[in-house]
């Protein structure tokens, strides 16, 4: 009994250790949040900011562009850089589906790949015009017609989910902050 209960434990533990795929994961240039500081803490202080109070952002489309690109960002990096690590997995796991919310919200497939994502917001940010959303808010990456995504970017919803995930990525965004659990 006691070798079948050992080696019913040996299995599950196993089982969970199973590999899962990484999610999708961008990368930004220099300066993608107009800074020269690292983008990973550009990108979690802007959705933090952002997204704890969505009237930040209401009639700001670069605001706006830059909070849907950061939440877009950090879904892929805080789980596949080896630098976030020691960031909580739940955290992590928020992020993603943080980034799930905000694509549905906007009008961006759900199985978009990151890069064009993070790509089209950037060319975006960098020129909010009706001409810019019709050359780079295509399909496959968007699901809906330019003006409607830049729309929903005037004027983004309050997403309690969101706004939860990017608070907690701020309160980790350094070792030893003490606010969250090395374990899930």
């Amino acid at each position: 009994m006691f070798r079948t209960a050992c080696m019913l434990i040996a299995a599950l533990a196993l089982a969970g250790c199973a590999i899962t795929p990484m999610p999708s994961t961008a990368y930004l240039p220099p300066g993608a949040f107009f800074s020269n500081a690292d983008n990973d803490l550009m990108a979690i202080n802007t959705a933090a900011w952002a997204w704890g109070n969505p009237a930040r952002t209401h009639g700001n489309l670069v605001n706006a562009t830059l909070a849907v690109m950061a939440v877009e960002y950090l879904g892929g990096q805080l789980t596949s850089s080896p630098y976030w690590s020691w960031m909580s997995p739940l955290t992590k796991l928020d992020m993603l589906h943080a980034r799930q919310e905000v694509r549905a919200a906007v009008g961006i497939a759900p199985d978009a790949p990151s890069q064009a994502v993070v790509d089209a917001l950037i060319q975006f940010s960098r020129s909010p015009n009706e001409t810019t959303a019709a050359r780079v808010m295509t399909p496959p990456a968007f699901t809906l017609p330019p003006k409607e995504v830049v729309a929903r970017l005037d004027n983004l919803p309050s997403l309690p989910l969101v706004g939860k995930a990017t608070a907690m990525a701020s309160a980790q965004q350094f070792p030893g902050s003490g606010n969250f659990m090395l374990t899930p």
